[in-house]
């Protein structure tokens, strides 16, 4: 069928969904979240990285594995992977390392009797092996 598939692909497109939905979902906008009474505090135009409100926030935005947000002399000290690289790598990982759930007993029939009918109705009656 010509059908090809790719896993670094795959992992790329997750990370991607999972971005968007965090989006989708909404972003709170909120006196909080945008550090009103930090402001008022330090003022305008001062440093605003070391308070304890700006590293609270930034835990709660999306953290993307394979998008790369380093400097770029860091990046290429770190070997220059660009984000298909990278998601290889976690595909290479999950392969290794994923461990699926177990079907239960109720998906296996469900999935043995979908084969069943696939194969009578293409005239393939025979027996089909256990999941």
């Amino acid at each position: 069928m010509g059908v090809t598939f790719d896993y670094g692909q795959l992992v790329m497109d997750n990370e991607f969904a999972q971005m968007i939905n965090y989006c989708v979902n909404g972003i709170p906008v909120n006196d909080e979240t945008l550090s009103v009474d930090a402001i008022k505090e330090v003022g305008s135009f001062k440093d605003f990285v070391s308070r304890k409100e700006t590293f609270e926030h930034m835990r709660s935005i999306s953290h993307p594995k394979l998008i790369d947000r380093k400097v770029r002399d860091k990046w290429k000290a770190q070997g220059s992977k660009d984000i298909y690289q990278r998601s290889m790598e976690e595909a290479r990982k999950i392969i290794d390392t994923h461990t699926p759930y177990p079907l239960s007993d109720d998906v296996k029939a469900e999935l043995r009797e979908i084969v069943k009918e696939t194969e009578r109705h293409f005239g393939l009656d025979h027996t089909t092996p256990d999941f």
